[in-house]
């Protein structure tokens, strides 16, 4: 018997959603590429009014479809249910290990795959956080480290701490990152495609995320005029869910790049631009609704060039400041090499595209 007989190729899963990505090249764990919040899943009143409520039957329809869909990787925040939040406070050791025994209880699981730190106080040190870390690899109850909303020196001390002491490094960085706000291009994006070791980056952006409101504004003119008609402006304030000039001049151009690409949701392809800038992005999706689900999973249909990527970009120019606009980032020689002589630059790994072809089996 040949091998291909002996190992066959498993089933087409049910959509692309279940076609698994390594994470990062730190963890070596294959995951879905697209990636569920959950903060905005649940009646907990403190996040009725940004995210809309949604009933036990309505959020169990998405997570069914969401697995379903072949998908393996929801992701829970620990202050996602407000009031029953297990975090004590802060980065220190006691807080991190209350913090991991309350989420390992409401799971009703021994281990946790990935294990965030959601933000760093300032007051516990790199050294505690990171032996506290550890300590729960080493007891087997998280397997992978991940952090968000730090600062990248935060994130390049203490991992350069981790390796100089043999400790478990952070392997991937969740941030907020849209095409409406790139500022996570500044200093974090460099830092994380520059370290020794790669790591990977979720942003969260889509319907219902937890990220900054600015998703909101991604919207044909179309659909504006329909809210209007309807009364449906959204949650917020009287006002938030208008557009700025620049946001409708961004989301012209995603409706133009959209009609281009045979694409039907500007969210799929304003999530297909990020996936498109740079290997090892998951974005966090989310939404109330199954339909936000399966508008956002339209992303990993569109394949965009360069040329697409560099007409959005060109919508609204993005200044990524002092010293990246004078240095670079890393990216390609600096100005200071050209200057002494041609050289050949080696090329970076690219991202995986993204194809409207369908699976098939070998």
């Amino acid at each position: 018997m040949s091998i291909a007989e002996i190992f066959p190729t498993s089933p087409a899963p049910r959509s692309k959603r279940g076609v698994y990505r390594q994470l990062s090249t730190l963890a070596g764990v294959r995951v879905s590429p697209l990636c569920l919040g959950g903060l905005g899943i649940g009646d907990s009143s403190l996040y009725k009014y940004n995210f809309g409520s949604t009933t036990k039957e309505s959020s169990f329809k998405l997570l069914d479809t969401y697995f379903d869909l072949a998908a393996n990787r929801p992701l829970r925040c620990s202050l996602a249910n407000g009031p029953r939040s297990e975090v004590s406070a802060g980065n220190g050791s006691k807080s991190i290990r209350l913090s991991v025994e309350g989420s390992l209880k409401k799971l009703r699981t021994n281990y946790i795959d990935l294990l965030y730190v959601h933000f760093y106080d300032y007051s516990t040190s790199i050294e505690e956080l990171m032996q506290a870390l550890h300590a729960l690899v080493l007891r087997g109850q998280v397997l992978y480290l991940g952090i968000s909303d730090t600062p990248a020196w935060v994130v390049s001390q203490a991992n350069q701490y981790a390796r100089d002491h043999a400790l478990t490094p952070f392997s991937v960085y969740q941030g907020s990152w849209s095409i409406l706000d790139r500022s996570f291009e500044r200093e974090i994006l460099p830092m994380a495609r520059n370290q020794d070791s790669e790591e990977s980056y979720s942003y969260r952006h889509g319907a219902g995320s937890m990220g900054r409101s600015s998703w909101r504004k991604i919207r044909s003119d179309a659909d504006e005029k329909l809210r209007l008609e309807s009364g449906t402006l959204g949650r917020g304030s009287s006002d938030s869910w208008k557009r700025s000039p620049d946001e409708k001049k961004i989301s012209d151009a995603l409706e133009k790049v959209a009609a281009q690409v045979g694409a039907k949701s500007l969210n799929a392809v304003a999530i297909a631009y990020l996936m498109h800038k740079t290997r090892f992005v998951f974005p966090i999706i989310g939404g109330r609704k199954v339909e936000h689900l399966r508008d956002n999973i339209e992303a990993l249909d569109i394949a965009l060039t360069k040329k697409h990527n560099d007409f959005l970009e060109s919508i609204s120019p993005f200044d990524k400041g002092f010293p990246t606009a004078f240095i670079g980032d890393g990216t390609g020689s600096t100005p200071f090499i050209r200057a002494s002589g041609w050289t050949a630059e080696w090329p970076l790994a690219g991202p995986i595209v993204g194809s409207s072809a369908g699976l098939k089996e070998d």
